[in-house]
């Protein structure tokens, strides 16, 4: 009775085992935030489960945050700030999106305490020499907007660049959160 009970025991773990290498390996990817560049909505240390499929669904939605990849070593996270077609413009600390003022409510905390203005003004065409984002491109910001190194530094990233959508921040427990958009 006992050899039963053993070999059930390590068949449920070994199925276990790869369920999660499978969930691992092809639905989500966990990450460790490195820096301050996505506070005060992410924050140095935190962990992140990024859903790599999401995408294979449905399109990248303005405000989405993501992970990409920004160069053969590192990955990025950032918040999706324009889409293909739109033209970007920021004015008095607001964000324009085809004329259109846009409230960031993820920016109320850093508004809240700031002295001065979080973002500095400038226009899509300042910062990459064209007035919209190109097809099969996105203009990524991070929330720390005078502590980031995002698209207003290098420009467009490519969307098959793009890892996944962080959809869970799982440590600290206190910061606990299920979606992180708008």
């Amino acid at each position: 009775m006992k050899k039963k009970t053993f070999w059930t025991i390590v068949r449920t773990i070994v199925i276990a085992v790869i369920i999660a290498v499978f969930f691992r390996s092809y639905l989500f990817a966990s990450y460790v935030v490195d820096g301050k560049s996505m506070e005060p909505t992410l924050h140095d240390g935190d962990l992140l489960m990024v859903n790599k499929v999401v995408y294979d669904w449905h399109d990248i939605n303005r405000f989405d945050v993501i992970v990409f990849h920004a160069n053969d070593e590192e990955d990025y996270v950032k918040r999706v700030i324009g889409l293909p077609g739109d033209h970007i413009e920021f004015k008095d600390d607001s964000l324009y999106v085809n004329a259109i003022k846009i409230n960031e409510t993820y920016l109320e905390p850093l508004k809240a305490t700031a002295r001065n203005q979080i973002t500095e003004d400038f226009s899509l065409e300042e910062k990459t020499g064209t007035t919209i984002v190109p097809e099969g491109k996105l203009f990524v910001m991070g929330d720390n907007r005078k502590d980031s190194y995002d698209s207003r530094y290098f420009g467009f990233i490519e969307t098959d660049t793009v890892v996944g959508k962080v959809d869970i921040i799982y440590w600290p427990m206190s910061q606990l959160a299920f979606s992180l958009t708008k």
